[in-house]
């Protein structure tokens, strides 16, 4: 088992990681450039920092356009019909509830006949009614919130507790997501505004909707040129964009709304790697949404208990999907049946994952534990087609709990659970970000991997940004031949890559057989460390 004290020393204090070579992170400081060899590699692909001075949050969601206009009381069958148009049953039992002076209907009239004292009855009989009905509907609903507390939180809490960014409430940056198949990605930044970057035009379209708010995902649809789905507060969006476009605000109406009562807010998407399907989840929504875009119908898959749905990860090969709950369980299905095997934890729910490329292997981690798990999967054919396959109990192939580091410019603690994780598209290198307690740092780990025929990991080393920014969101560029490359999203706004070369992927070549990609000043670990495997 691999732990954070086999890892090599922390860069300097005022260094950052500029790239990877000969299996050692390289560190140097910010102002240093790239040996050109690298360089070249990298210098399309899009840098830029976003400051959050330069965004507006928005305040809180209004529901409805109610507190924009004088009071005017209706009479209560109009009210009953706005509340069940607004709110739903709960709406009407509180309208009912609430009802007074409805026995003033006739007050012009000396005296009442015998249907208005009918009207009166039956409204004080369904006031009283409602009341009760409504008290149980509480006492339910707060006997509900003591087993799924995340139910009573407001919903951008509720994101910010779920969310893959570090901190989605404070950061500039809310969610990042490369194009599969192009140097092109997208940002979702506090204003609740989305900029795509690519690595072949100048031109930055900025999406904005009036349903775009608290956008907690991103995801490009595979094996398609633009078009992009956004996990909102009340819907998914799905944006076409057209790629030979200059214009950088496309209208709304390039916008495709998919809803569903009850499914927000949405915190997490994944597609199916052909494109054809995509996945969305709520964690008040214990069903998770199938939709083809196409004709915008979805398919419920509906599992009773874990109190809803907070993260989605589909296997790269497309034959299985991870659904993490907030409680300590979660599932996998396979996509031909749509069954599914569930997994119970022991501490709390599971916090990330992520597929080997195979999809044979899924890598976990949860919520009050400082480890990565790991579960192995079987592909079955003929009769015994349609099942899951997964390994009955998971191991434990990491241990990342806090570890004292001494370096020449003083201790330096280190570890604590993992908040999101990736793992590149050859299978090669993981990256974790641990996030340390009040008074530790917050840090990416890098892990060599390798998944066959056996599944080893071995530690490659930590990296660091600048002075007092923190790790927010990572992501592997889907396409890099030369080996990885590992994008980091970071607290003060600023989006970097760091290279990684690494020896099962092409080097770039030099002219010297000296090592000239160790610039001056930079540092670099190379201790002799041990293999290890599950086995």
């Amino acid at each position: 088992m691999c732990s954070l004290a086999l890892f090599p020393p922390l860069p300097p204090p005022r260094d950052i990681t500029l790239y990877e070579y000969n299996n050692a992170l390289v560190s140097g400081h910010s102002s240093e450039k790239l040996p050109h060899p690298i360089q070249a590699q990298v210098e399309d692909l899009p840098t830029l920092t976003i400051p959050k001075e330069m965004l507006k949050a928005h305040s809180r969601l209004e529901h409805s356009t109610k507190p924009a206009f004088i009071h005017h009381r209706e009479i209560l069958w109009k009210r009953c019909i706005n509340a069940w148009r607004d709110v739903g049953v709960a709406g009407v039992l509180e309208e009912l509830a609430d009802a007074e002076g409805e026995e003033q209907w006739n007050q012009g009239l000396g005296e009442q006949s015998w249907t208005d004292s009918a009207k009166q009855l039956a409204i004080r009989w369904l006031k009283a009614g409602s009341g009760c009905t409504l008290a149980l509907c509480r006492w339910v609903s707060s006997l509900h919130g003591s087993f799924f507390p995340h139910l009573s939180l407001p919903s951008e809490d509720m994101i910010a507790e779920f969310s893959q960014a570090v901190d989605w409430a404070g950061c500039s940056i809310r969610a990042f997501a490369w194009h599969p198949h192009t140097s092109k990605f997208a940002v979702a930044l506090l204003d609740d505004s989305i900029r795509v970057y690519n690595a072949k035009s100048a031109t930055v379209p900025i999406l904005k909707h009036r349903l775009q708010r608290n956008v907690a995902s991103l995801a490009w649809k595979p094996l398609c040129a633009s078009l992009l789905a956004v996990a909102c507060h009340s819907c998914v969006l799905l944006w076409h964009l057209d790629p030979t476009s200059l214009s950088t605000r496309p209208s709304s109406g390039c916008a495709q709304v998919l809803s569903h009562p009850g499914h927000c807010p949405v915190t997490s998407l994944a597609w199916a790697p052909s494109g054809g399907l995509l996945l969305s989840a709520s964690p008040v929504d214990t069903a998770m949404l199938v939709w083809d875009v196409s004709t915008e119908n979805c398919v419920q898959l509906q599992w009773f208990g874990g109190g809803g749905v907070t993260f989605l990860a589909w296997s790269p090969d497309g034959s299985k999907v991870l659904a993490a709950t907030p409680s300590a369980v979660f599932r996998v299905w396979e996509v031909q049946m749509w069954t599914c095997e569930k997994w119970p934890t022991i501490k709390g729910p599971c916090r990330t994952g992520c597929w080997s490329p195979d999809g044979s292997r899924l890598l976990f981690t949860v919520q009050g534990e400082s480890v990565i798990y790991s579960l192995s999967f079987l592909e079955y054919s003929g009769e015994q087609q349609g099942r899951v396959g997964g390994s009955k109990t998971a191991s434990i192939v990491a241990d990342l709990s806090e570890t004292r580091f001494d370096t020449l410019y003083g201790e330096e603690r280190i570890g604590g659970e993992v908040h999101s994780m990736v793992w590149d598209p050859s299978g090669e290198r993981l990256a974790a970000v641990i996030r340390g307690s009040s008074n530790q740092r917050t840090i990416i780990a890098v892990f060599r991997t390798r998944n066959s025929p056996v599944f080893e990991l071995l530690p490659c080393g930590f990296v660091q940004g600048e002075v007092s920014a923190q790790p927010q969101l990572v992501a592997f560029h889907p396409r890099f031949k030369k080996g990885a490359v590992l994008t980091v999203c970071w607290s003060t706004g600023q989006v970097s890559h760091i290279p990684f070369f690494f020896e099962n992927g092409p080097f770039p070549s030099f002219s010297s057989p000296q090592s000239p990609l160790l610039p001056l000043g930079s540092r670099s670990s190379t201790r002799e460390q041990p293999l290890f495997s599950e086995l």
